[in-house]
């Protein structure tokens, strides 16, 4: 139980980490933010069941414009 906890902090802490050094990124045209937010959004995901249903979406559509 402990394992997992820490485990699920451990993803939401880096997924915050990574969306956020995507948002500044998106600020710095030298800097691509896309690189870090996207794994950012999808660790975050695997936690927030709202999260997970945007990025089903998002990967329906992109399948959908592939045809």
């Amino acid at each position: 139980m402990v394992k997992k906890t820490v485990k699920k902090t451990i993803k939401i802490i880096v997924g915050v980490v990574l969306v956020i050094i995507g948002l500044i990124g998106g600020l710095i045209p030298i800097f691509q933010g896309w690189m870090f937010g996207i794994p950012g959004l999808l660790l975050l995901s695997s936690v927030f069941p709202p999260l997970k249903k945007w990025v089903d979406k998002m990967k329906a559509k992109i399948k959908n414009r592939k045809k």
